[in-house]
């Protein structure tokens, strides 16, 4: 039922709208620092050892290059059914823990649950993204941001539902960590698969009309998160009222499909043309051979494809442009994991006991700079050709801010540097997933995206694992029960300024490939611009 469903134009949606939740669920690996401290009780922890805790989690993240070799063969059903069954082992170990059902397990054993749960929404993103890109290949601005909002929301989601429900219960919170994941994903598998992409004007104009309705409501889900977020303690009846209200915005997008069921266009196939797939390159920088009947045959002897093109594994690691897209990701999502992961510490030596608001911040200004980095990335593309890495630097100057602001503890500089952090980083990300497409092609898409999110693992590694976890350590008080504690603004200082230089070195990166691409990005340009005057002038023959 599901495979055949989703040849018509409601199962495409239907499966965005089931991506949609899976993506509103995979921020679980974002939500260390609601329940670390109790782990770092439980174990009786040093900072370092709490932070190689979470990198170990996000250590998991780096096999998912087995997701995406497994994109290539598999369909998306055994994809999520491989994630969900991970998240709820390795997240579900972790409840027990902390909730005491069983004695702490040897920290070994505590790293090997965390990467299995880390490891958990690999799957899950690539089987979502990877099977959207290719869906609506013509939109992968609006469909990027829409997915890596309700990415960067999902932390707020299960963060405020737990406050609302359970009072910030971190055994609680870890228990819907674990089960809610796996069922949202057992339902994705009936919907979610690959179906023709937009192929005549009509319908990317209907796509584009679509996604903003999505846009719409992803919107005033935020708002409705941030209100809950900031009008301070709920009784329990609000409480109850706002998990009833969030539930009716997270099932609002079934709205799009049951609306194409019930008011289908009339066809225009007699009046339309397909849209014609532009090449991204310059005829004239192909060398050409003739067989022996004269017909001239492009790219036969070519060895390696140009940028715009699609391109192998192997290809891709061996350009420029990759490495700078690399380095540069890493400098501005390295940093960001090391603010999340570490949130619950430097909350703490500011003075603030709980630090939820701070995690749900970061998550709900993360989906604002997610839906509008797509959003504008792709008006501007379509506007004047402006190179998309445009605005990975433009985040990388706000960030920098961000982290000199924290650095100097000044009053409200932790909700000032949670919101900056989250915008910043949400917007790393959506940016980069179609870069990587739009220079690397989308046939090995699987494969390039999660060897792109190494930097996930390797940013924890080196500014969380290292830099925060020995800086920390540098300036603590060792407790009775060996763990310690640092209290003051000098605990985190030279770390902030660290990670603004960091970022210094992610904008000169990031202007490099802008300059690099705008050819690119200008034959794009050109690309929609014939499609819209395409669509214009069937539309005026359809009047007449």
């Amino acid at each position: 039922m599901g495979p055949l469903f989703s040849t018509t134009s409601a199962g495409k949606w239907l499966g965005l709208v089931t991506a949609i939740w899976v993506q509103a669920i995979c921020g679980n690996n974002y939500t260390f620092a609601n329940y670390s401290d109790a782990l770092k009780s439980l174990m009786a922890l040093t900072q370092l050892q709490l932070n190689n805790l979470s990198v170990a989690k996000d250590v998991g993240k780096a096999f998912g290059l087995v997701s995406g070799f497994a994109s290539d063969c598999l369909p998306p059903s055994v994809l999520l059914i491989i994630g969900s069954l991970e998240g709820l082992i390795g997240y579900g170990v972790q409840w027990l823990v902390v909730s005491q059902r069983i004695s702490p397990l040897p920290y070994w054993q505590m790293c090997i649950f965390l990467c299995l749960g880390g490891n958990s929404t690999t799957w899950m993103n690539t089987a979502v993204l990877v099977t959207c890109m290719r869906n609506f290949h013509k939109n992968r601005g609006p469909v990027s941001g829409i997915l890596k909002g309700y990415l960067g929301l999902s932390t707020a989601i299960f963060t405020d539902i737990c406050t609302a429900l359970f009072s910030s219960d971190p055994s609680a919170f870890l228990l819907i960590l674990a089960v809610v994941p796996a069922i949202v994903c057992l339902t994705a598998v009936f919907f979610l698969h690959e179906t023709t992409p937009a192929s005549r004007p009509s319908e990317l104009q209907k796509e584009t009309q679509y996604f903003h309705i999505f846009n719409t409501i992803a919107i005033i889900l935020a708002v409705y998160l941030l209100a809950f977020d900031i009008t301070g303690s709920h009784g329990q009846i609000l409480s109850l009222i706002f998990a009833i209200g969030l539930l009716f915005l997270l099932v609002s997008p079934l709205g799009v499909p049951l609306y194409s069921i019930l008011f289908k266009p009339r066809s225009n196939s007699d009046i339309e043309q397909p849209i014609k797939e532009p090449l991204l390159v310059n005829q004239s920088d192909k060398p050409e051979t003739t067989t022996n009947e004269g017909v001239k045959l492009e790219n036969l002897e070519r060895k390696r494809p140009l940028i715009g093109e699609d391109h192998t594994i192997i290809e891709m690691i061996q350009t420029f442009d990759f490495w700078i897209l690399f380095v540069s990701f890493l400098c501005g999502v390295g940093t960001g994991m090391c603010v999340m992961n570490n949130m619950g510490q430097m909350g703490l030596a500011l003075g603030y006991s709980d630090v939820s608001i701070f995690v749900s911040l970061t998550s709900i200004w993360g989906f604002f700079g997610r839906i509008a980095s797509g959003l504008i990335s792709e008006y501007y593309i379509w506007k004047s050709g402006t190179p998309r890495p445009i605005w990975n630097a433009a985040s990388q100057v706000l960030m920098a801010i961000g982290y000199v602001i924290m650095a100097f503890a000044l009053p409200g500089s932790l909700y000032i540097g949670s919101i900056l952090v989250g915008i910043c980083y949400g917007v790393r990300l959506t940016i980069t997933v179609p870069v990587a497409s739009e220079l690397f092609g989308l046939k090995y898409y699987g494969l390039l995206y999660n060897i792109l999110i190494l930097n996930l693992p390797l940013g924890s590694f080196l500014f969380s694992g290292l830099l925060a976890g020995y800086l920390y350590d540098a300036q603590a008080t060792v407790n009775a029960d060996g763990g310690n504690t640092c209290i003051g603004a000098h605990c985190y200082f030279l770390v902030f300024l660290i990670m603004a230089v960091t970022c210094v070195l992610g904008l000169a990166l990031d202007m490099l490939l802008a300059v690099r691409t705008r050819n690119i990005y200008a034959k794009i340009h050109e690309s929609k611009m014939s499609i819209a005057a395409t669509s214009s002038a069937e539309h005026s023959s359809s009047l007449k």
